[in-house]
């Protein structure tokens, strides 16, 4: 199956109709635009998925040592400023953010849009949809984003208020000030048939 993307402008969905969709459907990852279109994605396969795993096992490993912030899954959907719930394959709010939170916001789909995102393309993925959906995040408020690319072998660096920056894979890429100390390689993304 491929991501589908449905219009539902003239009968959107509450939040809390939202939250019950993809409460009764888990076999599914549901995200809204903020054009008010709900779009379906398949679950990934195994390479995707392990590939997510490892982003998120970094992460998170950086973050309990730094004790800075929380780290999400990519089973996470954070509701953005205009709209728009998405869930990036990582993310991470700072600690300061996540607590000003209530703790009904923070049990269903938190109303915050993350410090930093991950996005890993998979195979079935659109790429101007991901790109589109990074500039989203930017817009959201977002400071630091990834879109790993290893189909066209490159990652592309998001920053808040700056052009988009293209490298070639294997790479090493930077927590810059924002994840003081955290790095990623790359390198593991050489073999795009895994994709």
């Amino acid at each position: 199956m491929n991501t589908v993307t449905l219009n539902l402008n003239t009968i959107p969905l509450t939040d809390e109709q939202f939250y019950q969709l993809c409460q009764n459907n888990r076999e599914f990852n549901f995200e809204t635009t903020a054009k008010g279109e709900l779009i379906i994605m398949p679950p990934v396969g195994g390479e995707s998925g392990n590939r997510e795993a490892e982003l998120i096992i970094d992460l998170g490993i950086w973050n309990r040592q730094t004790t800075l912030g929380y780290t999400f899954s990519s089973s996470t959907i954070f509701k953005l400023p205009n709209g728009a719930k998405r869930s990036p394959d990582a993310a991470w709010i700072r600690q300061k953010r996540w607590e000003a939170l209530t703790p009904e916001q923070r049990r269903k789909f938190p109303p915050i849009a993350p410090d930093f995102v991950i996005e890993l393309r998979s195979a079935t993925d659109d790429l101007q949809l991901l790109r589109d959906k990074m500039q989203e995040y930017m817009d959201a408020g977002v400071e630091l984003a990834w879109l790993i690319n290893p189909q066209q072998q490159q990652v592309e660096i998001y920053r808040r208020g700056q052009p988009v920056e293209l490298r070639n894979l294997p790479t090493e890429l930077s927590g810059e000030t924002l994840l003081p100390g955290f790095s990623l390689s790359l390198s593991a993304y050489r073999d795009n048939t895994l994709a």
